[in-house]
C-alpha cells in the first residue's frame, strides 16, 4: 500500500453509471459531493484522497459537484455537504456529513475494507498542502494531530509556524498554550515560540525605513538599532536583522542588560540552525566576544 494521492474522477448524472454504479460490483466507490464555495469540502479533500490511496486499491473515489449537477444529491437526499457516500453492489450502503477528524473517516473507511495502514507522513501531507495554498487544509490536519492525546509536537510547531506566517498571533499563543509543559521543551516547539515572541514584538515597532532614519540621524541610538532588528526579522530579512544587533554588541556589548545578544539568541533558536543568516551571525558573534 501507499500513502500517495491520485486526483479523483469527476463524475455526472450521464456518467454516474459508468464512473460509480458498475466499478461498485468490484469494489467499494466512495463518491465525494462537494461544491467549489464550500471551505470544509477543501479541508476534507485531501484527507480522504490520502486515505482512500492508502486502501491500496479496495477503496476508489469519484466526487460530484453538486452546483454543476444537483441531481443525484437530491436523490440521495443530500442536503448539506461535504457528504461522502459509500456505494457497494450498486448500491449506497453508508456515508457521513462533514469535514470529519482523519481519525474517524479512517473509522468509517476501516468499517467497509477492514484495517487501513497509512503509510505516507500526515506532516509531510500538510507540508504539501501549504506548498500548494491549501492553507485552511494545512491547519486542519495539523490541528487534529497537535490535538491529540498526547499531541503530535512536530504538528503542533508547525501549526504553530504557520500561524505566525500568517500573522494570526492570538491562534499560535492559544495553540502554544495549550501545550503540556514538557511538549513545550521540543525543539522544533521552542523554536516555533521563539518565532511567535519576535513576531508579537514586531507588531507595534515603526516602519523600517522609519527606523533606519532614526539611526542615519543619530547612529548611538541603539533602541533604534534593535527595533529594526525586529522589524527587518519580521520581514523575513534574517541577515540585516542578525547585523543590526551584531553592530549594538560592537558599539556597547552591555546595552540594555545584553539585549542584544539576548535577542540575537533567540532569533537562532526561531531559525534553522543551517539557514545561511544564523550560521554567519554565529561566527561575527564569537569573533566580537571572544576577539
Amino acid at each position: 500500500m501507499t500513502g500517495a494521492t491520485t486526483t479523483p474522477a469527476e463524475t455526472t448524472t450521464e456518467r454516474f453509471r459508468a464512473d460509480v454504479l458498475d466499478p461498485s460490483m468490484r469494489q467499494i466507490v466512495l463518491v465525494d459531493f462537494w461544491a467549489p464555495w464550500c471551505g470544509p469540502c477543501r479541508q476534507l479533500a485531501p484527507v480522504i484522497e490520502r486515505l482512500v490511496a492508502a486502501t491500496g486499491g479496495k477503496i476508489s473515489l469519484v466526487k460530484m459537484n453538486i452546483d454543476a449537477d444537483p441531481l443525484i444529491a437530491d436523490q440521495l437526499g443530500i442536503k448539506s455537504i461535504p457528504a461522502v457516500v459509500a456505494f457497494q453492489r450498486g448500491r449506497p450502503v453508508d456515508g457521513f456529513v462533514g469535514a470529519l477528524p482523519e481519525s474517524q473517516i479512517k473509522g468509517f473507511m476501516e468499517r467497509l475494507v477492514g484495517p487501513i495502514e497509512v503509510e505516507g507522513d500526515a506532516l509531510e501531507a500538510a507540508q504539501a498542502m501549504i506548498a500548494d495554498g491549501d492553507l485552511a487544509g494545512a491547519e486542519s490536519l495539523l490541528g487534529e494531530l497537535a490535538g491529540g492525546e498526547p499531541p503530535n509536537v512536530k504538528a503542533a510547531a508547525a501549526l504553530l509556524r504557520l500561524y505566525v506566517d500568517t500573522a494570526r498571533f492570538d491562534d499560535a499563543r492559544a495553540v502554544l498554550d495549550a501545550l503540556p509543559e514538557a511538549a513545550r521543551r521540543d525543539t522544533d516547539v521552542a523554536a516555533a515560540a521563539a518565532a511567535l515572541q519576535n513576531a508579537e514584538q514586531a507588531q507595534d515597532l515603526g516602519e523600517i525605513d522609519e527606523l533606519r532614519t532614526r539611526i542615519t540621524s543619530d547612529p548611538d541610538d541603539l533602541q533604534a538599532h534593535f527595533d529594526l532588528a525586529l522589524a527587518l526579522n519580521a520581514k523575513g530579512l534574517r541577515e540585516e536583522a542578525a547585523n543590526a544587533l551584531l553592530e549594538i554588541i560592537r558599539r556597547d556589548r552591555s546595552w540594555n542588560d545584553d539585549g542584544a545578544r539576548k535577542q540575537l539568541i533567540q532569533f537562532f533558536e526561531a531559525w534553522d540552525p543551517m539557514d545561511k543568516a544564523a550560521v554567519t551571525a554565529r561566527r561575527r558573534l564569537s569573533a566580537l566576544l571572544y576577539s
